[in-house]
């Protein structure tokens, strides 16, 4: 076996994933249950061994062994042994991220950097409801506005309803409907946790993309079992994650290994009802990331779930056993098979249905970037921990993680909901000048001895002043009425008798 490359298991000979081809992306797919988390591990854990940092969802919580050394029973060293294998035990660093901040170090974006489009689709809205979001991002941009976290975007989206009539006329139609619809999908997104993902500190990529000090690469997880609950969520986050690799790093053309490794589980999820426009977004991310040493790779359980035009740029492909029961599952099976270059030794969808648990066909790029012929393989048993951590491991693990204490805290600037909510405050009025104590002239230049002029006194009442005036009038007003109904009474007094008044 060559050192260039990651051990993947046995055919009748090595298959190995080469570095140099690496950044080709690749694909593994199959049922449950059939090995597809394993095959996962001992691609990220070989990558890392190379010194590749490699970052990975784990949705079931499995995948997270990998921190841990393995402890091989007798059924994976007969294997190791009949491959003719030297098992050595051994974890891969780790660093554990958690977007609820439960399961690993924080993992934040901002609302700006996450920008309209995605967040259009985390919130589900229509192409109407899209664009009126995206004049709110312009808006908020020209009035120096940061949008940082979702009480920022909230405040920008009341801020453009109450000023729809202006930013109508500047960028079209902007009804206080659409945004109020906006709005509550908003309140949707943070019944689901999405205020965990927005705000500072935000991700930094470069500590995703670290060694350690022995070149190692680190395996950064993403603890997914929670947030995997809400699909949209998960998936759209993933992909700005690969859309933030794309933009940020610098063009390197073809490594001899790649910068990072994607792996993205549970795949289908990303195109699942995708408007077209997020679609050939993703394709462009997929075609170009390429180019800047990034290897994605997607993790499905039927190959059908990703549309052609990306499934044509996955150069390196391990499909796990799939179960034809019915029509559909059949297109999957024959869009698998077909992906493949043929081998002439055996019938590709015959042996995809007949592959047991930890048996795959691979097709690998080779040293020309031609897929091989694809291979019947047994795949390799891994070196580090079967299974998953258990919560005081993984505690271990994130107290000496080299982001300790980076992203732990969440720092709240003043941003769009701050500075809208000043301008939203009345003006103090101005104090007014206090006069002397015996009534003379106000304080003027005492240098000059010149006093200043005497100010006009003001007819504003207080709440408090103008009730005693209103209430020394009542008294008033029934005083001088008893004084004159006693004069009058004594004028007529001794004519007739005075009448006792109810009151």
């Amino acid at each position: 076996m060559a050192d260039n490359g990651v051990l993947i298991g046995f055919s009748d000979h090595p298959e190995q994933l080469l570095l140099n081809r690496a950044n080709r992306h690749g694909l593994v797919a199959g049922a449950t249950g059939t090995g597809k988390t394993v095959t996962l591990q001992i691609l990220a854990q070989g990558l890392s061994d190379a010194g590749v940092p490699v970052f990975a969802a784990d949705v079931k919580g499995d995948l997270s062994g990998i921190a841990a050394v393995g402890a091989p029973n007798e059924k994976m060293l007969a294997r190791a042994q009949g491959m003719n294998l030297t098992l050595n035990p051994a974890a891969a660093p780790t660093v554990f991220w958690d977007l609820f901040g439960e399961a690993g170090h924080p993992i934040r974006a901002t609302v700006s950097e996450m920008g309209p489009l995605l967040i259009s689709r985390m919130l589900e809205l229509n192409d109407v409801q899209e664009g009126v979001l995206m004049v709110v991002f312009k808006a908020a941009d020209e009035e120096g506005l940061l949008l940082l976290d979702l009480k920022d975007l909230q405040a920008a989206l009341t801020y453009a309803s109450e000023n729809a009539k202006e930013l109508s006329a500047k960028y079209g139609n902007i009804s206080p409907t659409t945004i109020a619809t906006i709005q509550r999908n908003l309140l949707v997104l943070e019944t689901e946790g999405g205020t965990n993902i927005f705000g500072e500190p935000a991700l930094a990529l470069s500590d995703i993309m670290r060694t350690d000090t022995t070149g190692k690469g680190y395996v950064n997880i993403l603890a997914a079992n929670k947030l995997i609950a809400s699909p949209r969520l998960y998936a759209t986050f993933l992909l700005w994650l690969m859309s933030e690799l794309f933009e940020e790093l610098p063009e390197v053309g073809d490594p001899d290994k790649p910068r990072l490794a994607f792996f993205f589980d549970e795949a289908h999820l990303l195109f699942r009802d995708a408007p077209k426009p997020l679609l050939e977004k993703v394709e462009q991310v997929v075609r170009l990331v390429r180019s800047k040493g990034v290897g994605i790779y997607f993790v499905t359980q039927n190959p059908a779930d990703i549309p052609d035009t990306v499934l044509g740029q996955l150069g390196n492909r391990i499909q796990h056993a799939l179960r034809a029961y019915t029509p559909a599952d059949q297109k999957g099976l024959r869009a698998a098979s077909e992906s493949f270059r043929t081998n002439p030794a055996f019938d590709t969808a015959e042996a995809i249905q007949g592959l047991g648990v930890g048996e795959a066909l691979v097709s690998v790029l080779d040293e020309k970037g031609a897929p091989t012929v694809v291979q019947k393989t047994l795949i390799r048993p891994p070196a580090s921990r079967l299974g998953p951590l258990q919560p005081a491991e993984r505690t271990a693990v994130m107290a000496a993680s080299p982001v300790r204490g980076v992203y732990d805290t969440a720092v709240d600037r003043e941003s769009a909901y701050e500075m809208l909510q000043k301008k939203a405050e009345p003006e103090p009025e101005p104090e007014a000048p206090q006069p002397k104590p015996h009534g003379g002239p106000w304080a003027g230049d005492e240098a000059s001895g010149q006093p200043a002029p005497r100010a006009r006194a003001s007819n504003r009442q207080s709440m408090g002043e103008a009730f005693a005036k209103s209430m020394l009038r009542t008294i008033g007003s029934q005083v001088g009425r008893e004084l004159i109904r006693g004069v009058l009474g004594g004028l007529v007094g001794s004519s007739r008798p005075t009448r006792r008044r109810r009151y």
